[in-house]
């Protein structure tokens, strides 16, 4: 979502079920800053929580703008009844969260924070400590599937119990997009910052990216009953066409993007899910074997994981298995408001 779209009310139905707040910092009337706050309604409602968020905390290299942007919405949030100010976090984890604290000259990826390393320092001083790291792997992409992934997928085609989709055209992903997001309310509960999507948000996230996903690098897995029970969507890195387009997809930036995305070596991964019911019985293999070949066919030589909870061992161990290193370190703050 380009910016103009998401800080304006009237666009950006999110704004709707959080109390927000935004403030900027001025400097000889020049701008000098800027920061947003957040009540999550619906997140608190569902957790328990008393939690305000900031996001969005851009400045130039100066610790007292920092504190008093901070200080701004701490005093906010205090005056709506919260315990804690957590960030940055913003509307849902569909968006950025965390600030980078290992990796800071590796190539960025889409929906993740790339700050430098004086905006940790300025808000651990603040008085900011750990609410939980996220990490990214960096995986390499092998000639060939591992012989052991290879093995589990066709052990589970000949058993017919489930079926891999693969795709070529946007056109044929459109009928499962809905049980996509199905699974996603199904299975996300349990993760961090995640808010129930509504429709709404489901037709936000089609129209934000569905212009520049690439059918090949989303791999499906149905049952026989035709029910969608896993899902693993990639991207092409697209940075440098963001960097082009400054953010602003639609109209033209989209063509910034897709040229990005044809010359990059590094596949993206974004959003993945397996039923609960179907879990252990090797999907992630499946899915893990044709996504691996579909990137090599396509020229890529590594992969980034994007954001994977440091406390999901699992995913973490599937990584490793594959060859995957830590190579970035997002983090989440907290601090309570005494």
């Amino acid at each position: 979502m380009d910016e103009h779209r998401y800080f304006d009310p009237r666009r950006n139905h999110s704004f709707r079920e959080s109390e927000t707040v935004m403030a900027l910092a001025w400097r000889d009337r020049k701008p000098v800053g800027r920061i947003m706050g957040i009540i999550q309604r619906r997140y608190n409602e569902q957790t328990g929580r008393r939690d305000a968020r900031f996001a969005n905390l851009e400045t130039f290299e100066e610790r007292e703008v920092v504190l008093a942007l901070l200080g701004f919405v701490e005093r906010w949030a205090r005056s709506r009844g919260m315990d804690r100010v957590v960030g940055p976090l913003s509307f849902s984890d569909q968006e950025p969260e965390g600030f980078m604290v290992e990796g800071f000259n590796e190539e960025p990826v889409l929906a993740s924070y790339q700050n430098l390393p004086w905006m940790v320092e300025f808000l651990e001083s603040a008085g900011y400590a750990k609410e939980l790291d996220y990490v990214h792997y960096l995986v390499p992409i092998p000639e060939e599937p591992p012989p052991l992934y290879v093995k589990v997928s066709q052990r589970l085609l000949r058993q017919r119990e489930f079926r891999l989709l693969e795709f070529t055209s946007t056109k044929q992903l459109r009928p499962w997009i809905r049980q996509v997001f199905e699974l996603m309310n199904a299975t996300y509960r349990q993760i961090y910052a995640y808010t129930e999507l509504s429709r709404e948000d489901m037709d936000a996230l089609v129209r934000q990216y569905l212009p520049v996903l690439d059918p090949r690098f989303v791999k499906m897995v149905a049952n026989s009953k035709d029910e969608l029970v896993s899902f693993i969507i990639g991207m092409p890195n697209m940075n440098e066409g963001l960097r082009r387009c400054r953010g602003h997809v639609l109209p033209f930036g989209v063509f910034h993007i897709k040229a990005a995305m044809k010359r990059t070596k590094q596949l993206d991964l974004y959003l993945g899910a397996i039923r609960e019911d179907c879990r252990g019985k090797g999907l992630d293999v499946l899915m893990g074997a044709a996504m691996l070949k579909s990137a090599r066919a396509a020229g890529f030589e590594r992969i980034d994981s994007h954001h994977e909870m440091e406390t999901n061992l699992k995913v973490r161990a599937e990584m490793e298995r594959a060859g995957g290193v830590v190579f970035k370190r997002f983090r989440v703050y907290q601090k309570p408001l005494g």
